[in-house]
Parts: structure tokens; C-alpha cells; sequence
């Protein structure tokens, strides 16, 4: 089993957990259907259109039922936990970092591997990790994170450009990983921290 399949059923199980809490917190009264389906929309959604776009078929899910036992289980733990998971402080974005960052980079390798440019790669290391979030938002009636004024999409961007920098200097790759990620977590975390935003577009004229 490679670090990085266990990084992506890391990053499947974050996904997952942030889908299923966010239903909680919206709605106390959502059956576990609901909230199971929000969970797993959220864990698989980016991933599956990043393969699409790319023609990688079967779709991970569909080709490796480990990945779908592990969304189950994020749900189950989800569900049972849910209270003292929503009293952790600001558990729900901590969550949600961690989730876009790994699948940044992982999104990134993949579509590396099978023969993207770096600009394409990097943009769709953003789709694996942004477009699960996006699909929650829209299904617990939030406005989407992509659209808010937030740096989000942007981090992700980020963190791939300092992947393929960093790969360019030959960092080894594990190294080039962790600091990616962790780079990806800083920029989104101080943003939130101190409300930082990109400008706004109808102030560029």
C-alpha cells in the first residue's frame, strides 16, 4: 500500500466527515440517508471529475471498493461522533483544509502520471480538491466557498505551483509532498485567520 493511497483515503475520509457535518450542522433533524449521501457526493465528487476530464476509467470508487467502505465508515464515525466533533472549534474548516490539501497534490500527481502538462495538472489538482466542497455547498444551501470572498481555489493553485517548482529543483518527493500541503493549509488558515481576500473583480477597471 503507496503513502500516496493512504493519503488519499485520508483525504477521502476528511471529505467525507466535512460532507456528513455539514448536513448536522444545517439541519439537526436530516436522516442519515441525507446526510450519507452529502458525505459521499462530497468525498468522491472532485476525484471523479478530475478522471473524467482526464479519461481515466473505472473512476477510483467504482475500481477500488476499499475507497467506498472508507466513506462509509467517515459517514458511520460522522454520525456517532457528530456532537463532540461540532464542539472542537472550528472543526468543520480544519476538515475542510486538510481535505483540499491533500487533494491538491494527489489530483496533481495523478494527472502528472498520466501525461498532463504541469499548467493542466495543476489545475487539476484544484478540481480534485475544490469541486466535492462545491457540490456540499450547493446541497446544505450554502453559497459555494469558491464563490465567497475567500482565498480557497487560489491556496490550492498555490500549493501546486510550489509542488511543481519544488519538483523542478528535484526535491525529493516525499519532502516536496508534506511541504506542499503544509503550504496549501498556512495560506488558507491565515486567510481565514485575518480575512484575506483576493481582490475584487469589478474593481480591476
Amino acid at each position: 500500500m503507496s503513502i500516496q493511497y493512504i493519503l488519499e483515503l485520508i483525504g477521502t475520509v476528511v471529505f467525507a466527515m466535512s460532507g456528513a457535518l455539514a448536513v448536522s450542522e444545517k439541519d439537526k433533524e436530516q436522516d442519515w440517508f441525507g446526510a450519507g449521501f452529502t458525505g459521499f457526493v462530497t468525498a468522491i465528487g472532485g476525484g471523479s471529475l478530475r478522471d473524467i476530464m482526464l479519461g481515466s476509467y473505472p473512476l477510483v470508487w467504482i475500481q477500488d471498493v476499499t475507497v467506498l467502505y472508507t466513506i462509509i465508515a467517515a459517514i458511520i464515525c460522522s454520525g456517532l461522533f457528530y456532537k463532540w466533533l461540532l464542539q472542537l472549534r472550528r472543526t468543520f474548516l480544519l476538515f475542510d483544509t486538510l481535505g483540499i490539501s491533500i487533494f491538491t497534490i494527489v489530483g496533481m500527481e495523478k494527472a502528472l502520471s498520466l501525461g498532463a502538462s504541469p499548467e493542466i495538472a495543476a489545475i487539476m489538482g484544484m478540481f480534485s480538491a475544490v469541486m466535492g466542497g462545491v457540490i456540499r455547498d450547493i446541497l446544505t444551501n450554502e453559497v459555494p466557498v469558491l464563490f465567497r470572498q475567500e482565498i480557497y481555489a487560489s491556496a490550492c493553485l498555490m500549493g501546486a505551483s510550489f509542488y511543481l517548482a519544488l519538483e523542478y529543483l528535484e526535491v525529493s518527493r516525499n519532502v516536496n509532498f508534506i511541504a506542499s500541503v503544509l503550504l496549501i493549509i498556512f495560506i488558507r488558515l491565515i486567510a481565514v485567520r485575518y480575512n484575506l481576500s483576493l481582490p475584487k473583480f469589478n474593481r480591476l477597471h
